[in-house]
């Protein structure tokens, strides 16, 4: 089987939201690992949703308990990108935030080696604010834009809280936002706003796949603040996974047996007690060896099916 070792994630269609945990890097082993003949993918916890819209399937359903990141993702599927296009740049012209694409960033007595934080730090705290009363979606995008590490993050209070970072709306940004776009539309993608529990299974049959990406129990992950997941919700998903199985119903999940030296030995023992297939992913694409068992392996791909 070929493992496309040749393709570099860039050649993927890529999520403007850099959600911690995303997939984007492992694609190119992920990809190779689900079956061939899908009729339905479900991105049961999508993300920025990369790996559902790089998906072959015929029908696309992505899948998130986060309500702000559904919201945006409802933005980009309804409204033309002319429109969001618009949107993003009255925001950046009404807070008062660089727009190194048209004026560079001599403009604004900053350097690409320093970046643009100086220069928005106020104009974000303005944005974050107004945000934070209205919680308008695309206003969210915009702080998520100019955000450090292009994320976002929320309090108790569900306030977003991440500082301003180094980047703008450049033009990878841009291009990112347009490709991402029309894949979404094209892909036709429906989108559901459920915690995994209440996903209805009756729309699912053989030939779905579902892929489950959790927030990582062993993880301290932005996703996994404020006692987001708990060792409870694991035990829930892994009997998920088991009720999906007793159906006949094909999943891939990913997940770590080994963090900071932390072992998940939740997973361990559930693993060795089911008979699925564990694949250990490699996530510097050197010497990937899938079937070894290597325990040190940060990454794991566990699959209902054989491949």
């Amino acid at each position: 089987m070929s493992f496309m070792f040749g393709f570099k994630y860039e050649n993927f269609v890529q999520s403007p939201l850099n959600y911690t945990g995303g997939k984007a890097r492992l694609l190119p082993q992920l990809l190779p690992l689900f079956p061939r003949n899908i009729d339905l993918f479900v991105d049961l916890f999508c993300g920025g949703g990369c790996v559902g819209l790089n998906s072959k399937a015929k029908e696309l359903i992505l899948n998130d308990k986060n309500k702000n990141l559904m919201e945006i993702l409802r933005l980009f599927k309804t409204l033309d990108l002319s429109e969001i296009l618009a949107g993003v740049e009255k925001i950046i012209a009404d807070f008062k935030l660089s727009n190194s694409s048209k004026f560079g960033y001599e403009f604004y007595g900053c350097n690409s080696k320093k970046g643009l934080s100086s220069y928005n730090k106020s104009g974000f705290l303005n944005l974050k604010n107004a945000y934070n009363k209205d919680k308008d979606a695309l206003k969210l995008f915009v702080l998520i834009i100019f955000s450090f590490n292009n994320q976002m993050r929320f309090n108790k209070n569900g306030e977003f809280n991440l500082p301003c970072g180094k980047r703008d709306f450049n033009a990878k940004m841009q291009e990112k936002l347009k490709n991402f776009i029309f894949a979404l539309k094209d892909k036709k993608a429906q989108l559901e706003n459920k915690d995994f529990r209440d996903f209805d299974l009756k729309i699912l049959n053989k030939n779905s796949l579902v892929y489950i990406d959790p927030p990582y129990l062993l993880a301290t992950a932005s996703y996994n603040e404020n006692g987001a997941w708990s060792k409870d919700d694991e035990k829930d998903l892994l009997e998920f996974m088991q009720l999906l199985n007793a159906k006949n119903i094909k999943f891939a999940l990913s997940n770590v047996l080994l963090h900071k030296g932390k072992r998940h030995t939740m997973l361990k023992a559930w693993l060795e007690k089911n008979q699925f297939k564990t694949h250990f992913l490699n996530f510097s694409y050197k010497n990937c060896n899938y079937q070894t068992k290597r325990e040190e392996s940060k990454e794991i791909l566990v699959c209902s099916y054989g491949v």
